[in-house]
Parts: C-alpha cells; structure tokens; sequence
C-alpha cells in the first residue's frame, strides 16, 4: 500500500517566505517534527523559478532534501531532511534527520505517477507566481 501525499503552499508570513505544507496520509509530518512555529521547504526551492525540476523531483539517484526548519533556526537545533530516491513506479522518503529530540517520521513509499501528478498540481498552482 502507498501513502498519499499533499502538498499546499504557505503565503510569506513576518519570519518565513512562502513555503510548503507537506501532508502524508492527511499528517503535517514537517510540523509534526520541527513544531507548529517552524516552516516547510521554501518554495523558491522547490519550484525554481522559470520550471524544471525542484528540491522534491525524485529520480534514480538518492538525494537528501531539506523538508523543514525549527523556529529557533536549523543552526541551532537541525533541519528536518529525507532522502527522496525513484524506484521504478514507486517514490521512497527514507533515512530522515530530525532536530534535536524529535522524533523521526517512518519511511513512506508513494506512487511514482500519483507523486508526479501532486508535484505538477502544486508547480502549475497559484503559489509558484512570486515565489522566488
């Protein structure tokens, strides 16, 4: 069975620019491991300005991507990260690091074409117009 992923984008509040909310199986799993008050990626890092591929792009080669900031800063207490790796029709997060005494998400599995298709929706939304 393959989690279900959702992605919305966060307009640029007082601290933070715009960035993601990422929902797994309907849970925040970014705010579930550096708190309500940190953010998501940046969206300028996920949607580069003038397309192509962004931070969550998932190909054959595993990479570690940055998912999320505390409030108190990444410097301080560590980023969220995962590594987001293609296995032909499925997308693997795996390997997380957490901030300091969090407590890591488990690794999710998603349908390659189903994470394709979310990836589109959100590059393709009104959240990419002024995001960089």
């Amino acid at each position: 069975m393959f989690d279900r992923l959702e992605i919305s984008v966060v307009p640029s509040g007082p601290r933070f620019g715009a960035h993601l909310r990422i929902l797994v199986n309907g849970e925040d799993v970014v705010a579930g491991a550096v708190g309500d008050e940190g953010r998501g990626p940046l969206v300028a890092d996920v949607l580069p300005a003038g397309g192509g591929p962004g931070l969550l792009w998932a190909t054959g080669e595993a990479r570690r991507v940055e998912l999320g900031e505390p409030e108190c800063s990444g410097g301080c207490c560590g980023f969220l990260t995962v590594v987001v790796q293609r296995f032909g029709g499925v997308v693997q997060w795996s390997d997380w690091q957490v901030p300091y005494e969090e407590v890591a998400p488990p690794e999710f599995p998603f349908d390659a074409e189903r994470y394709d298709a979310e990836l589109a929706r959100v590059d393709a939304g009104p959240g990419r117009i002024g995001a960089s």
